[in-house]
């Protein structure tokens, strides 16, 4: 698991020896999938989306690299503020899911693209109660919703993606009203961009940056938005 490597430099120390033999290509590829045929409609104002697909740092490091996106940060969804720490969240028994907090501008992106990225180059949303290598309620795949029209959107394209079975699989993300959103603890924030060469980062989430790039030319950006980047300008 991630907090293994985390926990210990032996550990670390590991990970870069096997990152050497690990394979160039993430286990799970992206799916090419339509857009979604109802979307939000248009709107003034940052808007907030709120998503869980197995690790956060590779879910915020897609959308630090997705136009439109104002900022994202990793956090926690689902349980309690008491219990919203990384440790406490990874026994997998506080109701949390790691996830991510999307702060996005409507007019350059829409609800239902992000969700667009999301099932397609983010995770595999077939997966229950894991994700690749992370096992565990907490690394669900999920969406928290922040309003009626976005449940709405998000319950009506996965029953657009099962109809037109762009999976093997039926979809399993759980759709759920947004009570609170905890952000992590610092050292989770851009992860991705601080450490690209780290073994998890490199084999399971850069791919990911690189799919939406392929599969989302027009949504893509080079340079990653950066949460503290976002702070140090504040």
């Amino acid at each position: 698991m991630r907090r293994t490597a985390i926990a210990s430099l032996l550990a670390a120390t590991t990970a870069l020896t096997l990152a050497f033999t690990m394979p160039s290509r993430a286990a799970e590829d992206a799916v090419v999938i339509p857009a979604p045929a109802l979307d939000a409609a248009p709107a003034s104002g940052i808007q907030t989306a709120v998503i869980a697909g197995g690790c956060f740092w590779g879910v915020q490091g897609v959308f630090q690299h997705t136009a439109g996106v104002v900022n994202a940060v990793s956090g926690y969804a689902g349980g309690t503020k008491a219990t919203a720490d990384y440790q406490t969240v990874s026994s997998g028994r506080t109701g949390h899911a790691e996830s991510v907090e999307i702060k996005y501008d409507p007019k350059k992106i829409s609800y239902g693209k992000i969700l667009q990225i999301y099932f397609s180059v983010v995770h595999d949303p077939t997966q229950l109660n894991r994700q690749g290598p992370d096992v565990g309620p907490q690394y669900r795949s999920a969406i928290f919703t922040t309003s009626d029209e976005q449940k709405k959107v998000a319950e009506a394209y996965i029953a657009q993606l099962n109809s037109a079975k762009v999976f093997n699989k039926p979809i399993v993300s759980k759709i759920g009203a947004l009570e609170a959103f905890y952000p992590a603890e610092a050292y989770h924030q851009d992860y991705l961009t601080l450490h690209p060469n780290q073994p998890y980062i490199a084999y399971n989430d850069i791919p990911k940056v690189e799919n939406l790039k392929k599969l989302f030319a027009d949504n893509y950006i080079e340079k990653p938005t950066l949460v503290n980047a976002s702070k140090a300008t504040n």
